[in-house]
């Protein structure tokens, strides 16, 4: 660490936030804090490792939030005096996927303690924050996203989306496509195994079609390999499905695909212990409902 490098608190360094962590550690005099915290002494060799979220944050000029839900942020941020122990007009940026309202209300909080707020969920599960690919929709004032662009471009490709909460709009838009996606492709293999048609084959034959993806590349290949260590978990994939429902039916709107994803996730996690497995394993269930 160098000295007179701007002070960056990172909370929640698990599967994605480690790498975001250690990236920024370049760039930042980083203090890194996690719930388990071995996970965070992981980093240690680039960051110095907080005791609580509070200690992590005191003095912070940017403090960076990658933590489970909309409730854990609550705690965190709001509840165990992150915001208020970051420095006067700190950056305070949530990289979480929570519900919109939840960044709205933290922003109020925030501005009310003289702090400035950007949402800026991420895409682009273990693989983009490794590669520093990240699709990271961002939203906030636009003084306060100019701020963060910064850092957020250290880690991926940002978007400005509006005011705070558009960033976990758009977000809970990406999720309800990368689930619905893989929902169609682990339904197409299964097709495909139950008439005698190699599930690998035909990934391969469908490059360069209109039934191309990322998705079609990546977890179809879990799909047919049968590997399911998370890079995305199935219980984080049915968190953002709910909330983008509940988004849905606060606006009177009918999303049938979406809801029989979400049906699908719900059973595969409290039914069939795929909470923990990657999101690629709702392959698993469709064979379970078969078995």
């Amino acid at each position: 660490m160098t000295s007179g490098m701007m002070k960056l608190a990172f909370l929640g360094t698990g599967l994605m936030g480690a790498p975001m962590a250690r990236h920024l550690a370049g760039y930042y005099e980083v203090t890194v804090w996690n719930r388990s915290r071995e996970k965070a002494e992981a980093l240690a060799d680039v960051a110095k490792v907080a005791d609580s979220p509070r200690a992590a944050a005191e003095g912070a000029e940017i403090v960076i939030s990658m933590l489970l839900d909309g409730p854990a942020s609550r705690e965190v941020l709001q509840e165990g005096g992150v915001i208020d122990a970051a420095a006067p007009h700190a950056l305070i940026i949530n990289m979480a996927s929570v519900e919109p309202d939840c960044d709205r209300a933290l922003a109020e909080y925030a501005r009310a303690r003289g702090r400035r707020f950007v949402d800026a969920p991420v895409s682009g599960g273990v693989k983009g924050a490794e590669a520093q690919s990240l699709a990271i929709f961002a939203g906030g004032r636009e003084e306060d996203v100019e701020a963060a662009w910064p850092v957020l471009e250290l880690l991926g490709r940002p978007t400005h989306m509006g005011p705070v909460g558009t960033g976990q709009t758009a977000k809970l838009a990406n999720q309800l496509i990368v689930a619905i996606t893989i929902g169609a492709v682990a339904e197409a293999f299964r097709l495909a195994e139950a008439a005698d048609c190699d599930p690998a084959q035909l990934r391969s034959a469908l490059k360069g079609g209109f039934a191309d993806s990322r998705i079609l590349d990546l977890h179809g290949e879990r799909m047919v390999t049968g590997n399911f260590t998370p890079g995305g978990r199935s219980v984080a994939q049915l968190k953002d499905l709910n909330n983008a429902l509940a988004v849905a039916d606060a606006h009177a709107l009918s999303l049938p695909l979406s809801q029989t994803v979400q049906a699908g996730f719900d059973d595969f996690v409290k039914n069939h212990d795929g909470g923990e497995l990657d999101h690629a394993a709702y392959y698993l269930w469709l064979k379970q409902r078969q078995d």
